[in-house]
């Protein structure tokens, strides 16, 4: 399946987008397609940080964090035998500003490639959905000192 990209511009530096995305035990509070989240690895988030999404419809699916450049990249890594993929966020500082750029990819495997074109419809959906829930959160922060 290809992958999805959406890209938004966000009025907050990299660092204030980064703090957000990097913070994987508060997804929840402000992803609408998450129901809860938890760290499951011990230590700084970072590099392959350990983490556990309730996802509607979907249940709970545990991931890794890769990708992990800090303010630059992250990928959300699902790890579950239904589809592989994850959702990648490049960050581009645009002054006081950030373009944020989204990529999906879901890879369904075995039976549920049969259901490539109904995920094909819920992935757009989610994107959207958390591209202008991550913009309306980070935005509704106080600024932060870098």
């Amino acid at each position: 399946m290809p992958i999805i990209k959406l890209s938004q511009v966000i009025d907050r530096p990299a660092h204030e987008v980064f703090r957000v995305i990097a913070d994987v035990a508060k997804l929840a509070e402000w992803n609408p397609t998450i129901k809860s989240a938890r760290k499951l690895s011990d230590g700084p988030v970072g590099e392959g940080t350990r983490f556990e999404m309730v996802l509607a419809g979907l249940g709970a699916v545990p991931h890794t964090l890769e990708e992990f450049r800090v303010n630059v990249q992250a990928r959300y890594v699902p790890h579950w035998k239904v589809n592989s993929g994850g959702h990648r966020f490049v960050l581009t500082a645009q002054g006081e500003k950030t373009k944020v750029e989204h990529e999906l990819e879901m890879n369904p495997k075995g039976f549920y490639v049969l259901m490539s074109p109904f995920m094909g419809m819920m992935g757009r959906k989610n994107i959207k959905l958390t591209a202008d829930a991550l913009k309306k959160y980070v935005e509704g922060q106080p600024r932060q000192p870098s």
